[in-house]
């Protein structure tokens, strides 16, 4: 059974006691920033002077300052910027400041898992990773609630180290919910697992499959659209609340039937061997340095990819019947560059 932590075992004062810098301000970055500085947490927000986010950061009454100024101020420095710019930042902007005794946290254990950062030893690792969406633990944090999380000890040099990051994870207000021990290594690769196989990269690619497979058998677009997208969200919103089991209970007799006479024909044996082997190639590092290496060359596949999937009808169709439907509050996303 997980080691679950909960508001009585974190003590506040411990976190109120540092001064916290946040390297990033997107869309943990903000939330961390302002739920430790609500929390009585003295804040720097550490961005180039380039940022688009300077603005609302400083907006929001936070402080904002130069990497190297706010590494060397702080106590514990929070890494929030994407996985392929980390390394960078550490090297030039942390790592200079990254004194006997400080904290270095993260949110996801990428680069402490692949090696890409590499802490002196006299300094506590540690992570804190929200299991929702930045704005969430924000907006259930004002709410007085919180999201899970789970937290993680990779170098514990003053002894203090899981302490204090429980007390970072209740100012944030995710001790209210539930911390859940695990480690480095498993939170980077079961994240990574399931944002390739289940959550982003499965559910996406399930989805555009049924739609193209009824379009290409002559039935509408618009009935395809709703089929495999929209009602998505009525399951995954039952399985959210009370498991799969759940899900069957509310669905009808024959969408239970279908459940369990359709699902193992999609999801076949050598689907479930794709999944052993993207495992694998995640715990050897393949992934990771595929990536590094793709970002580096400039992300030429990424984009054309990106590019790609901007333009299936799916999305197209999905934007015409999403401005039909105003209870939605769509979101109409401009090309990314």
């Amino acid at each position: 059974m997980a080691t679950i932590h909960y508001d009585n075992a974190a003590d506040l004062g411990l976190i109120q006691a540092k001064k916290v810098a946040v390297f990033g301000y997107g869309s943990q970055g903000h939330a961390h920033a302002l739920n430790l500085r609500d929390s009585g947490v003295a804040v720097q927000v550490a961005l180039h002077a380039g940022s688009r986010s300077r603005a609302r950061a400083e907006a929001e009454g936070l402080t904002v300052a130069s990497g190297g100024d706010a590494a060397a101020w702080a106590d514990v420095i929070m890494v929030l910027a994407p996985d392929t710019r980390q390394a960078g930042i550490y090297t030039e902007q942390i790592a200079p400041h990254l004194g006997a005794g400080k904290m270095l946290m993260f949110a996801h254990g990428f680069n402490i898992r692949f090696q890409t950062i590499q802490p002196p030893a006299d300094v506590d690792v540690t992570l804190i990773a929200p299991k929702a969406p930045g704005h969430r633990v924000r907006e259930v944090f004002l709410e007085g609630g919180g999201t899970p999380a789970l937290i993680a000890v990779e170098q514990d040099a003053t002894g203090q180290a899981k302490a204090l990051a429980l007390s970072y994870a209740k100012a944030l207000g995710l001790t209210r919910a539930g911390v859940i021990e695990t480690t480095f290594a498993e939170e980077t690769e079961t994240d990574l697992f399931g944002e390739q196989t289940v959550l982003c990269g499965g559910v996406s690619a399930l989805v555009k499959a049924g739609f193209d497979t009824l379009v290409k058998a002559g039935y509408q677009p618009e009935v395809a659209y709703f089929e495999c997208m929209h009602e998505l969200k009525l399951i995954v919103d039952l399985f959210y609340r009370g498991g799969l089991n759940y899900m069957r209970y509310s669905v009808s007799d024959t969408a239970e039937h279908g459940d369990y006479t359709g699902g193992p024909r999609v999801v076949t044996d050598e689907t479930r061997a794709a999944m052993r082997q993207i495992l694998a190639e995640i715990q050897d590092g393949t992934y990771a340095r595929n990536w590094i290496a793709e970002d580096k060359a400039g992300r030429p596949w990424f984009m054309a990819q990106r590019k790609q999937e901007q333009g299936h009808p799916i999305e197209k169709v999905g934007a015409e019947l999403r401005a039909m439907m105003p209870f939605l509050d769509a979101v109409t996303l401009k090309e990314q560059v």
